[in-house]
């Protein structure tokens, strides 16, 4: 899969079907806002998640890594 067959279709927060994108509504609240996302928006698959107090760095399996900032 190219990065243009890409499309997000799944929540960084709960992992279930977003068609919208990265979230929705359901998982939209100010609390989720400062969250790192818990999975990845292209399969759902779980994250590896590192925080540090900079920011925070995400990384699939499949579709490699995403960062804070």
């Amino acid at each position: 899969m190219t990065a243009s067959e890409a499309v997000a279709a799944f929540c960084v927060h709960c992992g279930q079907d977003s068609p919208g994108g990265a979230d929705h509504p359901a998982c939209h609240n100010p609390r989720t806002a400062l969250e790192p996302p818990r999975f990845c928006t292209y399969c759902a698959r779980r994250l590896v998640v590192q925080v540090s107090p900079l920011g925070w760095t995400a990384r699939c399996s499949r579709h490699g890594d995403t960062a804070s900032g």
